[in-house]
């Protein structure tokens, strides 16, 4: 059940960064074409790995990672 939480919460996060990053302009049309192949490239090509469908939410959060550099221009401060 955490899993899954933690994929909904992945999948969110992509969704509102890129929505985010176009209202900001910090990412152009070229930058969202980009992460939505890659998400449905890793949705895709993780089917013909052993265990990949288990590992698409992982994927996500590595592109919500990407996501958050390029926009935020680095990490995000918490404190």
């Amino acid at each position: 059940m955490a899993a899954g939480i933690g994929g909904l919460i992945a999948h969110v996060a992509f969704w509102v960064l890129l929505v985010y990053g176009w209202f900001w302009e910090e990412l152009g049309p070229k930058g969202i074409v980009t992460f939505l192949v890659l998400w449905v490239g890793g949705m895709y090509a993780l089917e013909w790995i052993p265990h990949g469908p288990s590992m698409f939410f992982s994927w996500v959060a590595l592109l919500d990672v990407a996501l958050v550099f390029i926009i935020f221009k680095g990490d995000i401060r918490l404190s």
